[in-house]
């Protein structure tokens, strides 16, 4: 039999506006399961130089007029900037293109309702750049969690980046990859509870103000959230923006009865298990061992290069989720939920209380403070 025609791909991008993103736009080229038809970017000589890039000659302005003339079956909506992003996937939806979509999904919950909502009426798959979930590491894992190497998961504990974004910023942009991780992990957050701070001090309704990059809006430059999981997990998140140079702490770290797993982001991140309920090397028989993709203490078969683009393994994910009708791993549903876990931490610290998620308020918490 003849291999199936490949898919028609548009890809949207923003020069000057977040861009192509994380190479969404590249890891189209020499797919064999899909061909780009077309771009979408409002600048003409950034339009320009994506149609080059990626070998293609029909370019737009506008993604209404693409959708129209070039019929794609997926979008990649590419942009870091997201307030774009609710009126681009809906004109998606309509016009029966799935999606794959930069994180963050959106800015507020109402967009994420809403674009939602489309996906499932006109009955189109939408996948988030969460790449980490992707990872076979993380699948390892899953795998090692699920089988109690830990015991029970007792404690997530992850970090932004903590650098000049630290805080509001740091909280949206890579606290989503923060709690995609967490829920891939140990499921549905339950509750919140945060506090945010601006210059040492709790932070006020005159503090809030736009993010950059189209994010909406944020406050706060320190961060602690405290969710609530299923059984005994309670998860933890901080950010500050940093004062001086320093390493970078952004990984997650399991904790449970048996043992403790710690696992940054990315492709191949670097993973580690230590046998022990103490957590703490030097006592006991705590001995930290690596993580690969073959196992606990196993070498490594595979390599960053031999993997190629970082996003390959969500597209191939998102063509077998339209061919077999069913959500991608890590899906438009999955990004919602992420973002819901951050606007979490402006709701509770707004009432200074914990607070149920799902949030029962769809608005954005410091929209109306």
């Amino acid at each position: 039999m003849p291999d199936p025609k490949p898919f028609r791909v548009a890809v949207v991008g923003r020069t000057g506006k977040g861009g192509y993103g994380h190479q969404l736009d590249t890891v189209w080229l020499k797919h064999p399961r899909a061909g780009i038809v077309a771009v979408v970017d409002e600048d003409d000589a950034g339009r320009a130089v994506a149609l080059k890039r990626l070998g293609v000659t029909a370019g737009y302005a506008d993604v209404g007029k693409m959708l129209t003339a070039e019929k794609p079956q997926i979008v990649a909506i590419c942009d870091r900037h997201a307030d774009k992003h609710r009126d681009w996937l809906l004109a998606c939806a309509e016009h029966g293109a799935h999606t794959f979509i930069e994180k963050p999904l959106c800015r507020t919950l109402v967009e994420a309702d809403e674009m939602v909502a489309a996906c499932e009426k006109h009955h189109v798959q939408c996948a988030t750049a969460h790449q980490t979930r992707y990872s076979p590491r993380v699948k390892v894992v899953k795998e090692l969690i699920a089988a109690g190497r830990i015991g029970d998961v007792l404690e997530l504990s992850g970090h932004g980046k903590c650098d000049r974004r630290g805080g509001g910023e740091d909280l949206i942009v890579l606290g989503t990859h923060t709690f995609d991780l967490m829920r891939h992990l140990a499921g549905d957050a339950k509750w919140c509870f945060a506090r945010v701070q601006t210059d040492g001090r709790k932070a006020v309704a005159g503090d809030v103000k736009p993010l950059a990059e189209g994010l909406g809006l944020g406050v706060g430059d320190q961060i602690d959230a405290v969710f609530g999981f299923a059984g005994l997990a309670t998860g933890h998140f901080h950010t500050h923006k940093a004062t001086e140079p320093g390493g970078s702490r952004y990984w997650l770290e399991i904790r449970g009865t048996k043992g403790v797993i710690q696992i940054g982001y990315g492709q191949l991140p670097p993973a580690y298990l230590c046998d022990d309920p103490t957590w703490m090397t030097g006592t006991g028989k705590a001995k930290w061992e690596p993580i690969t993709s073959a196992g606990v203490g196993k070498p490594e078969p595979l390599t960053a290069a031999g993997l190629g683009n970082w996003n390959r393994p969500i597209v191939d994910d998102l063509i077998e989720a339209i061919e077999k009708d069913r959500r991608p791993l890590g899906g438009i549903h999955d990004g919602r939920a992420a973002l819901e876990m951050i606007l979490a931490v402006y709701e509770s610290h707004r009432f200074g209380k914990p607070v149920d998620l799902p949030l029962k308020s769809r608005t954005h918490p410091l929209g109306g403070w």
